[in-house]
């Protein structure tokens, strides 16, 4: 049986490609950096492009805090890379996450309510913090694309707790 994520552990084993002919192991970041994994619904998802926006209008913030932004779907390359022109990214997007993959994040799946919407099951959002020891200190998943975390109360807590050394909560 595959681990599934949980904080205060290693983000389980999930890999994937990027759009700039990398492939990244979610958690293996540099020993010094943090990790801010943003999971997106996908092309389809106004409420997606609008809030990878918003983080990439705070993108230099989140490097002043050393924490490096990846967004991640389980898009194919041609919708990611469609996805990032229309929303002019720059940070790191990753594609192609498995069903399989977003499950062991904790992620909710969805089934498209038709043809309009996407042509694949998608997972439904979530962020997830790894600490440069490549352990999971945040993990917010929804089952909506309505709710997720406030970036600018992330970005103060981040700080917050690289500052005090904030332990993780919730792990009983």
């Amino acid at each position: 049986m595959t681990q599934q994520a949980t904080v205060g552990q290693r983000l389980p084993s999930v890999t994937v490609k990027t759009l700039d002919d990398q492939t990244i192991q979610l958690g293996q970041q540099n020993s010094a950096t943090w990790q801010l994994v943003v999971v997106y619904r996908g092309l389809h998802c106004p409420i997606c492009k609008s809030y990878l926006s918003q983080i990439e209008a705070m993108k230099g913030e989140f490097e002043e805090i050393n924490v490096n932004v990846i967004a991640i779907s389980t898009d194919p390359e041609e919708k990611a890379r469609k996805f990032r022109d229309e929303c002019n990214l720059s940070m790191t997007i990753g594609y192609g996450l498995s069903i399989s993959e977003a499950r062991t994040l904790g992620l909710f799946i969805s089934e498209p309510m038709s043809s309009a919407e996407t042509d694949q099951p998608f997972a439904e959002p979530g962020t997830f913090l790894v600490r440069p020891d490549r352990k999971l200190h945040i993990m917010d998943v929804s089952n909506a694309p309505f709710s997720r975390p406030d970036l600018k109360m992330l970005k103060s807590g981040i700080a917050f707790i690289q500052k005090k050394d904030y332990p993780v909560r919730g792990t009983a």
